[in-house]
């Protein structure tokens, strides 16, 4: 169902992006727009986990660090029935991680240290499952993929007015509305797909791990931290926020339009309804896991 709802919100992307083109230049623009949009994906596809890594100044985490994190994501990826990826260390207090890179075979995790500080390792390994389930279902290519169509459709409509073809079809308010209206709904087909997408990896990380009340307990832990630690990294580069396990950006705790991650409480809900515990979330994830090896 989740991949059923992600093709249909990356052929609505699509079929934007190809409107938008033609409003611009007819067949000829659409067909140019296409070829831009084709290379600009090409070279994301290649090197976005490079430029995300370098936009939070990740550093590679050497084989047999000393909090056993390796280990610990090399018994996961195994359990998942797909490589290692590399491992990354981001400096900063903040509680959260995410996964980058193209395919499986060339994938990394970056964690942050404030999140191997106060989580336990139960509590990490939830966290790394999930970001193991994103690379194994190319949720991040999927991410690559629309974050590029939503740059080229905001784009191409600030060229609009420059573009006489757009005016004669649209007039110049209709070419004005199609200016804020086109990458406003590029933006909400990009956070809806990646809301889709972390309910997904929520459930396959829980099966990864072996147990969803570890993920649910250090979901609410890394929103606690998150709502109250600045992530200065993040917040100078905002358009990686949807790469997050949790929003760096302190969003707003209710599921709206403009959220690049459901309500941490509705996912938690979700783990723990597929545990078996029902409703019961305050008492048991708040005492939660002790802080492990890496507090």
């Amino acid at each position: 169902m989740a991949f059923a709802k992600t093709a249909m919100l990356m052929a609505a992307m699509t079929a934007l992006f190809m409107g938008l083109g033609y409003l611009l230049g007819g067949a000829t623009g659409a067909g140019i727009a296409l070829v831009v949009a084709a290379g600009m994906n090409v070279f994301s596809w290649w090197n976005s986990d490079k430029m995300v890594l370098r936009m939070h100044n990740a550093q590679p985490l050497p084989p047999g660090d000393r909090g056993g994190l390796h280990d610990l994501t090399a018994g996961l990826a195994r359990n998942a029935g797909m490589p290692m990826p590399a491992l990354y260390l981001i400096d900063t207090p903040q509680p959260n991680a995410f996964a980058t890179g193209r395919n499986p075979e060339n994938a990394a995790v970056a964690v942050t240290t404030g999140l191997i500080q106060s989580l336990s390792r139960e509590e990490v390994a939830g966290v790394i499952a999930h970001e193991l389930a994103h690379i194994q279902n190319r949720d991040t290519l999927i991410m690559t993929i629309t974050a590029t169509f939503a740059g080229a459709i905001s784009m191409l409509a600030n060229f609009a007015l420059f573009f006489g073809g757009s005016r004669e079809r649209l007039g110049l308010i209709g070419t004005i509305a199609m200016m804020i209206l086109a990458p406003l709904a590029a933006s909400l087909v990009q956070m809806a797909i990646s809301r889709t997408r972390e309910y997904a990896a929520d459930r396959a990380g829980a099966e990864i791990c072996g147990n969803p009340i570890w993920l649910a307990s250090a979901l609410q832990r890394i929103q606690q931290g998150a709502s109250r630690i600045d992530n200065h990294a993040a917040e100078r580069n905002p358009a990686s926020a949807h790469m997050f396990i949790i929003n760096p950006l302190h969003a707003h705790k209710h599921d709206n339009l403009f959220a690049t991650h459901p309500a941490t409480e509705n996912r938690v809900a979700a783990l723990r309804a597929m545990a078996g515990k029902g409703p019961q979330v305050a008492a048991e994830a708040s005492g939660g896991p002790k802080r492990g090896p890496w507090g």
